[in-house]
């Protein structure tokens, strides 16, 4: 029998459209049981979710991608909170 080997999990950024492993991107999530739109870090949260590359260019290519794929409106705010987070791991990653 051969090694298994353990499949990494990958999405689709909605800036970019590549596929990257899910842990190199930024989960945007609209919350099931509440309608609002939040930035899950841990990637578990319930809701209807959408990827993002930690890239200025992507984050400004997914603006109203991210509104189609959330099928609702995304407030400036997430956007702020979105650069930041791409910061933060911009900056960790160096």
């Amino acid at each position: 029998m051969g090694a298994s080997v353990k499949k990494i999990p990958e999405r689709k950024c909605v800036g970019c459209n590549e596929k990257r492993p899910k842990s190199e991107l930024i989960r945007v999530l609209r919350c099931a049981d509440t309608g609002n739109i939040e930035i899950d870090r841990t990637g578990r949260k319930n809701g209807r979710g959408a990827y993002i590359c930690p890239s200025a260019v992507c984050l400004k290519k997914a603006k109203k991608r991210l509104s189609q794929n959330l099928e609702t409106q995304i407030p400036d705010e997430i956007f702020d909170a979105l650069a930041l987070e791409m910061e933060n791991m911009n900056d960790a990653g160096k």
